[in-house]
């Protein structure tokens, strides 16, 4: 049986479970940065945009697992 790929809603809530995952386990680093002296309003662009970035590396197959859905 294959299985069926991810919707564009899918890929959304992937997107926003992984999010939610990443800043939980790295809550105490991402304070870190949050904090230091050199982190401006363009950082939080930059590293939503990086982590957002990270979300792509799965596979449909991957992201339809961790989701639950098959």
């Amino acid at each position: 049986m294959q299985d069926t790929p991810p919707t564009p809603q899918d890929e959304t809530d992937f997107e926003s479970f992984y999010l939610k995952q990443v800043t939980a386990e790295f809550a105490d680093d991402l304070d870190k940065l949050r904090n230091a002296s050199d982190f401006t309003e363009k950082s939080v662009s930059i590293l939503i945009d990086a982590l957002k970035a990270t979300a792509g590396m799965y596979s449909e197959g991957d992201k339809v697992k961790v989701m639950g859905k098959r």
